[in-house]
């Protein structure tokens, strides 16, 4: 199935560009673009892409804000944040804000198709870049901002947190398998329970809340 993407950009010439590149790839088409936030929330209710491309700095209404709307409202599509700002206030905002994925507009053509993709799939991503960089934000979040009393870890079994940790450390299902010796395919159950369990989206998510409830803290 073909891959339908909107691509948000205040700036034309990051919108074109973007588009020349994803539409030569297989399996992807850009169906629409806007230049800021609330035209991304229209678009979207009007196109239902299957990825948004966000950007962050916009007039009118920033990636963020359209981000969160877009993740709240009855849509299925996956914000994937584009941005030049390696920034780590935004990496974190963007994930709170219900991205699934984050990448730098410096990425090749290649790993922006990938990225694409990745989001598509319902998978989580994160430029390596930026990876530690997120890591370090956690350290910074006062205790006040925190979670006090974890809703939900309860409800997890001792294997689902078992998992929810190692998920949050970075682990693909198959390293998970590996190092719990089980199947790939109970790893996938025991994170679609996970998910269920805890209200979250996806796996970007289930990686914040672990930190966020000090089920995982910074090394």
């Amino acid at each position: 199935m073909t891959i339908r993407v909107l691509i948000v950009d205040d700036q034309m010439m990051v919108r074109e560009g973007f588009s020349v590149l994803l539409n030569a790839m297989d399996g992807i088409e850009v169906v629409g673009e806007a230049v800021d936030g609330r035209e991304a929330i229209a678009q979207v209710a009007a196109l239902r892409p299957d990825v948004v491309l966000m950007d962050i700095r916009m007039p009118q209404m920033n990636g963020l804000e359209a981000t969160r709307e877009i993740v709240a409202s009855d849509t299925d599509a996956k914000v994937l944040v584009l941005t030049t700002f390696d920034l780590d206030e935004y990496v974190y905002q963007a994930l709170r804000a219900g991205a699934s994925g984050f990448l730098l507009k410096d990425a090749s053509a290649r790993q922006l198709a990938d990225g694409v993709r990745v989001v598509a799939a319902g998978k989580a991503l994160l430029a390596p870049s930026v990876t530690k960089r997120l890591i370090a934000e956690f350290s910074k979040i006062s205790e006040a901002r925190r979670l006090a009393d974890p809703a939900g870890v309860g409800e997890l079994t001792e294997r689902e947190t078992e998992v929810l940790v190692l998920i949050a450390q970075g682990l693909s299902n198959a390293e998970i398998a590996d190092r719990l010796i089980v199947a790939e395919s109970t790893i996938k159950t025991h994170v679609s329970r996970i998910l269920v369990k805890l209200g979250l989206r996806d796996r970007t998510q289930a990686a914040v809340f672990a930190y966020e409830t000090r089920l995982v803290t910074p090394a």
